[in-house]
C-alpha cells in the first residue's frame, strides 16, 4: 500500500504555520498533509491533539515533528496509523526523558537558548535573540514575525516524561540541522543513532523546516517510499 498520508507537529515557541513551505511541496506531489496545532502547553495534551489527527487518517501515516514536536511524535508514534516518524532537528526521548532531562547538562561550548525566565508556568525566546538563535537563514522580515508570533512554551511541557518511544517500534529518519544553535548538532546526531534513524544532514538553522523545505520534503518522501 502507499502511503500518502502526513501528519506534521511543530515544536516550542512556534505555531503550525511554520510547515507551509514543507505543505506545498508534498501536497504538489500527492500527499495528504494534515498539520497538528497543538498547544505546547503540556505534553499529554499535545499528544492527545496529535493522536486526534491521526484518528482521522484514513491509512498508514508519516509522522514528523521538529524539535519539542520530537517528543510529541516519540510519545504519540505508537499509534496503530503510525507506518513511520521523522524527527527534523527534533529531540528523540527514550523512555523517562524529557526536554528538561535532554538540556539538563549541555556539552562545553554548547550555545545556550535565550530562553527567558518563566512568567506563569510559560517560556518565551529574548526577541532580540530569536534571529540568531532560532532562525538564523531566514529573512530578518521573517524572522521577526516569528519572533513577535511566538507561542508561549509551557514548563509542564518541557518536564513530560516519555514512557513508550516510537523509535523502538517504528522505523524513524532524522534531519541534522548543521547550523542549529538550539539544539546542538552533536545531540541531534547521538538521539539520531541511538534510535537507529536513518539520518541525513543539512546546512540550517533550527528552523531548517521553513528555511529548507525542499530537503525537509525530500526526507519525508523517502520514509513514505520506505514503508510503502
Amino acid at each position: 500500500m502507499s502511503v500518502t498520508n502526513v501528519v506534521l507537529v511543530h515544536g516550542g515557541f512556534a505555531d503550525g504555520s511554520g510547515w507551509q513551505g514543507v505543505y506545498d511541496l508534498l501536497t504538489a506531489d500527492g500527499f495528504r498533509v494534515s498539520v497538528v496545532q497543538h498547544a505546547t502547553f503540556s505534553l499529554a495534551g499535545d499528544v492527545e491533539a496529535t493522536h486526534r489527527v491521526l484518528d482521522a487518517q484514513d491509512g498508514p501515516t508519516i509522522l514528523v515533528g521538529h524539535s519539542y514536536g520530537g517528543v510529541v511524535v516519540t510519545e504519540s508514534g505508537t499509534h496503530d496509523s503510525v507506518a513511520g516518524v521523522v524527527y527534523i532537528a527534533a529531540f528523540a526521548p527514550d523512555k523517562g526523558e524529557s526536554v528538561s532531562t535532554l538540556i539538563a547538562d549541555p556539552p562545553p561550548g554548547a550555545p545556550v537558548p535565550p530562553i527567558l525566565p518563566p512568567v506563569d508556568g510559560f517560556l518565551l525566546l529574548d526577541r532580540e535573540q530569536f534571529a540568531a538563535s532560532f532562525a538564523a537563514d531566514l529573512p530578518a522580515n521573517q524572522s521577526a514575525f516569528m519572533a513577535d508570533s511566538q507561542l508561549p512554551w509551557g514548563v509542564e511541557a518541557l518536564d513530560g516524561t516519555v514512557t513508550a518511544p516510537a523509535w523502538q517500534t517504528k522505523p524513524s529518519w532524522y534531519l541534522v540541522a548543521a547550523d542549529d544553535h538550539m539544539i546542538p548538532p552533536p545531540a541531534q546526531r547521538f538521539m539520531a543513532e541511538r534510535a537507529g534513524a536513518t539520518t541525513v544532514e543539512s546546512p540550517g538553522s533550527h528552523a531548517v523546516y521553513v528555511s529548507q523545505p525542499a530537503v525537509v520534503a525530500d526526507l519525508i518522501k523517502q520514509a513514505a517510499q520506505a514503508v510503502s
